[in-house]
């Protein structure tokens, strides 16, 4: 059995279920009933089971929610960041140390922690948040974060010429409209 929809001229097309069987060598075609008149949600479910899907009553039946992961601070300080092009700041090619300063950034304002926390916030089996995934970061320890601390000390003073050049001009800082 299928659903067959039949086009009419000037009219909606005939929803028809239908079933195909063989009479003698040819392939015939025999119409069981007319499914025009119901809704359109209707035609689709039964077009899901003659397809050999399964009926559920509600979506959430269907759905299983196995974890949740928090994303909306994640996004709204990361998006932060980014927009003022700190990422960039911090260094103008994306490498892993660069992900890794941006991560505790984010984490020292979302939630400020330690690095053994932060580390087990961002390892897979314990994510406190989407952050790990939208850094792609990857598995990563406190000794990988200390390193990413080590590599930032030594870009510090490029990283505080740029901003100082970019948000003072004449001793006075500079605001920027972030709308």
């Amino acid at each position: 059995m299928y659903i067959d929809r039949v086009p009419n001229r000037n009219s909606p097309p005939a929803i028809l279920l239908r079933e195909s069987y063989r009479e003698g060598g040819k392939v015939r075609k025999r119409t069981l009933a007319n499914l025009s008149k119901w809704p359109e949600h209707l035609v689709q479910g039964l077009g899901v089971l003659l397809g050999g899907g399964t009926a559920v009553q509600r979506l959430e039946e269907a759905l299983e929610v196995v974890r949740s992961r928090p994303h909306g601070h994640v996004a709204a300080v990361l998006g932060t960041l980014r927009r003022l092009g700190l990422d960039t700041v911090i260094a103008a090619e994306g490498s892993q140390e660069r992900e890794l300063v941006a991560a505790m950034v984010v984490e020292r304002i979302v939630a400020p922690r330690s690095k053994l926390a932060v580390a087990r916030g961002l390892c897979e089996e314990t994510l406190a948040s989407s952050l790990g995934g939208e850094l792609g970061l990857g598995e990563v320890d406190e000794e990988a974060l200390y390193a990413a601390m080590d590599w930032l000390v030594a870009r510090q003073e490029t990283i505080e010429k740029q901003l100082a050049t970019r948000h003072l001009a004449e001793g006075c800082l500079v605001l920027y409209d972030l709308t």
